[in-house]
């Protein structure tokens, strides 16, 4: 009995060392054809991190105005739809160029850019029909980098030391201000607001 204990006891462990030479031999297998196409396909690039596009390929948004105005200089012209009229926008907003149009607040983006463009006039010249423009009505703008049309979302009647006026946008945006009220007699205390929100542009 004791010998066939012994038999049967060396045959299970010489199964189960037969077994493990044979998963050994397999999953070392495996690995080495794994490392080896690993290592082959390193060396052909087809591995390698992926690369940045082509530059030609790269989507980038062309910029509307390469040459920024100088103070003064007519940047373009604003045209009303609902008063039928067309006014010349210049740089800045100092009584010189006030005194020939429309000003452009010079410290604010260039009509079509993201952000807030403002523009200003006085009452008594160039917006003195301003206040018959409201809600809805249409602002377009023409300058050198195309057509911008603007759809007016909000009309303001602002204190005239209200800066809000001029602040950012998180979109692009067209601000036209003039003082308020249009009939008052000499340094009028509000500003008449049409805040207006790009609709659609023409770039050239």
């Amino acid at each position: 009995m004791q010998n066939k204990k012994r038999v049967l006891l060396i045959s299970c462990t010489c199964v189960l060392i037969l077994v493990g030479i044979w998963f050994s031999t397999t999953n070392m297998y495996k690995f080495a054809k794994g490392y080896l196409l690993f290592k082959s396909h390193s060396a052909s690039g087809e591995m390698q991190e992926p690369t940045e596009p082509p530059a030609d390929i790269k989507s980038t948004e062309k910029e509307l105005y390469p040459v920024r105005p100088k103070t003064g200089e007519e940047i373009g012209e604003l045209y009303i739809p609902k008063l039928n009229a067309t006014l010349p926008i210049f740089h800045g907003t100092n009584e010189d160029e006030l005194e020939k149009g429309v000003g452009h607040f010079a410290d604010s983006v260039l009509p079509g850019e993201k952000d807030n463009s403002v523009l200003s006039g006085h009452r008594d010249t160039v917006f003195r029909r301003l206040g018959q423009v409201g809600e809805g009505d249409l602002l377009i703008v023409r300058t050198s980098a195309g057509e911008f049309t603007y759809k007016i979302n909000k009309v303001r009647i602002v204190d005239k030391d209200d800066r809000t006026v001029i602040v950012p946008k998180p979109r692009a945006t067209l601000t036209v201000s003039t003082c308020y009220p249009f009939t008052f007699i000499g340094a009028a205390p509000e500003r008449y607001v049409l805040v207006a929100y790009l609709s659609s542009k023409k770039t050239q």
